[in-house]
């Protein structure tokens, strides 16, 4: 497989899935076939930013769409889109835009659309990822055991 289809593939991984905060460089680099730092060069050479630099441009954009039309918190918006931080979220939010979280969707909201709710975004975007071990989700937002026997 030639170079330029190789770090596509990586590209396309991350137009997939933006929202996974394990997207790292290891596991972009391995889709495609790269040590990390054999991908990082490649990658740049072809579409002139870093994975990811690309990869933050990608949930930034995807978090001004969520501030101009969905009724969630910045905190909930900066976990749907991939961040695990809210401070890095919102500094690189800031760097990428020129405003704050907070001031973008108050200079962007109500141009356009009603503010989707955001228990149908959140439905939508599939909810918040559990802790490690910290069991498993249902629909209705309550812990369910796994297997431990107990009742209740």
């Amino acid at each position: 497989m030639d170079r330029t289809r190789r770090v596509r593939l990586a590209k396309d991984l991350m137009d997939r899935d933006w929202a996974d905060p394990g997207l790292d460089l290891d596991t972009m680099a391995a889709h495609a076939g790269y040590s990390r730092y054999h991908f990082l060069r490649a990658f740049k050479e072809a579409y002139g930013e870093t994975p990811g630099q690309y990869l933050t441009h990608r949930r930034i954009e995807r978090a001004e769409d969520l501030l101009r039309t969905a009724n969630l918190s910045v905190t909930e918006i900066c976990h749907l889109v991939g961040f695990s931080s809210v401070g890095t979220f919102s500094a690189r939010f800031k760097t990428w835009t020129g405003l704050t979280p907070s001031e973008y969707r108050t200079k962007h909201v109500g141009r356009g659309a009603a503010l989707i709710p955001g228990c149908y975004a959140m439905l939508w975007a599939g909810g918040f990822r559990s802790a490690p071990g910290a069991g498993e989700q249902n629909p209705y937002g309550e812990a369910q055991l796994r297997n431990s026997g107990e009742a209740g």
